[in-house]
């Protein structure tokens, strides 16, 4: 990706404050599947998006749960709450599909949100954002029945993508899920047979 299309994707951003991040960020083509981020890691640069999708997850146990996922301009707030403290990371980041990230440096990063209101506003959006989002996903683990939160799932990770079919196993709607893919499943069946999905021998068809 060249300069001046990191400038375009950036251009909501003061133009100075662009040319600085030009000059000291690196442009980085990351393949699906990467982890990028891990619990316990001390955070030197900040992600953020300009093409593709990373999903931020929780591990404990040997189990995992999805909490949100980065867009295109969108960035990863724990690892900017991570950066600022000087502490380790809480989560893991992994990339959901082949995507094409800057990396921002941590120091010039907390300094640019103090000089630069509009930088330090993405942020803010970001940790409304990603705020609303926890409490969704509070929501669904406490009041929603299984079968839709993987239907749900399952149009989320569409839409995000452009995929359907989706190419995914059980086990991997189970582990973003935090359940178990003995469970994922019993429901694949029960929203098979209500016509809302079709099952083929390595996807998901949304119906």
């Amino acid at each position: 990706m060249t300069d001046q299309e990191v400038s375009q994707a950036l251009r909501h951003l003061n133009p100075t404050l662009v040319t600085k991040i030009l000059e000291v960020s690196s442009v980085a083509a990351i393949p699906k599947d990467t982890e990028i981020l891990r619990v316990g890691q001390y955070v030197k640069v900040i992600p953020l998006v300009l093409n593709g999708l990373i999903k931020v997850v929780t591990r404990h146990d040997e189990r995992e749960l999805l909490l949100y996922y980065i867009k295109p301009v969108e960035s990863c707030v724990m690892s900017f709450a991570a950066g600022l403290s000087e502490g380790p990371s809480q989560v893991f980041a992994l990339t959901e599909t082949d995507t094409t990230a800057l990396l921002l440096p941590t120091e010039q990063v907390i300094g640019w949100t103090r000089q630069y209101p509009d930088f330090a506003q993405l942020f803010f959006a970001q940790y409304q954002l990603r705020y609303t989002e926890m409490l969704d996903t509070i929501s669904h683990l406490l009041f929603e029945k299984m079968d839709s939160r993987i239907y749900n799932y399952l149009q989320q990770k569409s839409e995000l993508t452009g995929e359907n079919p989706l190419v995914i196993s059980h086990r991997q709607v189970a582990q973003d899920l935090g359940t178990a893919r003995e469970v994922v499943s019993r429901v694949m069946k029960k929203l098979e047979s209500e016509g809302k999905v079709k099952q083929h021998h390595q996807s998901i068809e949304i119906l």
